[in-house]
């Protein structure tokens, strides 16, 4: 079973960037497929970023498309997802989780995913 633990939330300001990780333990990342998924206070949570075990990603969430980046370092078992150009809209409690990877794509939903980290916040405020 993988462990996650996320870290590099905080306080920016509109057109700001932050970079989330997600760091992993238990197990190697190349057997699963990582997601980052958010939820705003009343909604919903929802997928913003998935990346395959095979290096193939996802991006669930046209609002982030050309301003987020996921990546990994298989070797420090850290999953990335770099935020740029944020907006007060990004502003939630960001979470990376995992599922086994198997022979198709993931769907960058979080019904898929049964191991989660514990979140953390990102507020987007000037």
């Amino acid at each position: 079973q993988l462990q996650l633990v996320e870290s590099g939330g905080g306080l920016a300001q509109p057109g700001g960037s932050l970079r989330l990780s997600c760091a992993a333990s238990g197990s190697s990342l190349d057997y699963y497929d990582i997601g980052w998924f958010r939820q705003s206070p009343g909604k919903e949570r929802e997928g913003v970023f998935c990346i395959a075990s095979s290096g193939v990603t996802i991006n669930r969430d046209d609002s982030v498309n050309a301003r987020f980046t996921i990546s990994k370092d298989v070797a420090k078992q850290v999953v990335y997802l770099q935020m740029n150009e944020l907006e007060p809209e990004d502003t939630a409690v960001y979470y990376c989780a995992a599922k086994r990877t198997t022979t198709e794509l993931p769907q960058c939903v979080p019904r898929f995913f049964g191991s989660w980290g514990q979140g953390t916040q990102v507020t987007v405020s000037s």
